[in-house]
């Protein structure tokens, strides 16, 4: 049994000032989670995914409550498909398959992780592994990270692959040589040695709309947590056409005044291990600019530097004069910037009404602010189970990967919802009653 000093559940909620909605997120007990407002479970499916996605309708030909999720696995236990799947697919409502992909993947398996992607046309973009050499690193074969564009009948229509633009993410001389030393170590937990942890598709944008061509629709925008790097992949060339980082100015002076310095716009500081890196679409506040959870944690060819007061941001970026618009802190609460950290995993969405749905993954915790920084909704998972952080260990973790905002037409009219207000507990003043048997034992 889990042991913890939070509770779990929702926390807060003020139903005046929340966007409303459901949340979906996948869990380590492998299942996939849809709750309401008030953290009720209205509907899941027992199936992992990496992350749990609900489709939009018009991308699953009109229906509502489709989800892509990994199906199967070549080792077991419901964490270890994570970069070993065997399959994934996607489902109805009821759990149905209703199409799956993995046996014609090249070695037979989909090796699907972090990301994946319904296109307008009915094909799927995904993020998977597989080994290749990359002679600017190593002449042996070592994992790396793969796009593939797949259409329904499961042909692949499109490749691209890290190790054939390594030359094009910024990587110093000094971080081919880190590279080089480390690969192997790097390379040990399969995702690649250089992580993709986010793909999404640009979409319509002022950027384009203006004439910038970097900013086609059909462009990638991706992001390396081992990297420091976010990039636009050229969908016709497969060239990167646009990179924030890895290196940043003045990245070594006063390293924790990034987290601190509360004016904006300003140029971006050092980002590292950052997470869900995405252009805000067209319909929300903030429409074109780029939107990345900043996790401040341990990355980069050497590691950047971090400094004594480490705490995670999620950061709203002008993508074109690469300044700061906005940001999210500890101290954006009125805390302190450690109160606020995830150093891997997480994600920070834009909603309708211009708040922000932020996933603080290492501790599950799911929380959604004001433009000002106030807390409105607060969640904990309920749901741990044991996670693949140390080999030999059985650990148990809440951990969630992302977590995605749900809108309630997305999902059949029937499903069920609650939105009553919590208030949030005095945490000076609230103890834990101690029970008469207790007192007397």
């Amino acid at each position: 049994m889990p042991y913890s000093v939070f509770p779990t559940g929702v926390t807060l909620y003020d139903p005046s000032r929340a966007w409303n909605g459901y949340v979906l997120f996948g869990s380590p007990d492998g299942t996939s989670h849809l709750i309401d407002m008030n953290g009720n479970e209205v509907h899941a499916w027992p199936f992992l995914g990496f992350p749990s996605e609900l489709l939009a309708p018009d991308r699953a030909h009109g229906e509502k409550g489709h989800i892509l999720v990994q199906l199967s696995s070549t080792e077991p236990g419901p964490w270890s498909g994570i970069f070993n799947n065997k399959t994934f697919g996607e489902l109805d409502w009821d759990g149905n398959v209703v199409w799956s992909w993995g046996e014609q993947a090249p070695g037979g398996a989909a090796r699907q992780n972090h990301d994946w992607h319904r296109l307008a046309n009915g094909n799927t973009l995904i993020v998977s592994s597989l080994e290749q050499t990359i002679p600017a690193i190593t002449n042996e074969a070592i994992t790396d990270q793969v796009i593939y564009e797949i259409t329904p009948v499961g042909e692949i229509v499109w490749k691209w692959t890290v190790g054939d633009h390594i030359d094009e993410f910024g990587i110093s001389q000094e971080g081919f040589e880190y590279l080089s030393r480390f690969v192997k170590q790097l390379d040990a937990h399969n995702g690649g040695f250089i992580t993709i942890n986010n793909m999404e598709v640009i979409g319509p944008n002022r950027w384009f709309a203006a004439g910038d061509q970097r900013f086609h629709p059909d462009n990638l925008v991706i992001d390396s947590r081992e990297g420091n790097f976010i990039a636009i992949i050229e969908k016709a060339t497969g060239k990167i056409v646009w990179r924030l980082g890895p290196d940043f100015p003045d990245s070594k002076n006063s390293p924790h005044s990034r987290l601190q310095n509360p004016q904006v716009p300003r140029s971006v500081d050092q980002i590292i291990g950052q997470h869900d890196a995405h252009i805000i679409p067209e319909g929300l506040p903030g429409a074109g600019n780029l939107l990345v959870f900043d996790n401040q944690g341990s990355a980069g060819f050497p590691p950047a530097y971090l400094g004594m007061f480490t705490g995670s941001r999620v950061l709203e970026i002008d993508p074109i004069d690469r300044t700061i618009l906005w940001q999210y802190t500890g101290e954006s609460s009125g805390q302190p910037v450690w109160s606020f950290h995830s150093s891997f995993i997480s994600s920070a969405r834009r909603l309708p009404n211009g708040n922000t749905l932020i996933d603080e993954g290492m501790y599950g915790r799911i929380f959604q602010i004001t433009p000002e920084g106030d807390i409105v909704w607060e969640y904990v998972s309920p749901y741990f189970g044991q996670v693949p952080l140390r080999a030999g260990k059985v650990l148990s973790s809440n951990w969630v990967y992302r977590a995605q905002p749900v809108p309630y037409d997305w999902v059949p009219a029937d499903t069920a919802r609650s939105e009553q207000a919590v208030q949030t507990v005095d945490v000076t003043t609230f103890r834990i009653p101690i029970s008469s048997e207790a007192e007397a034992g």
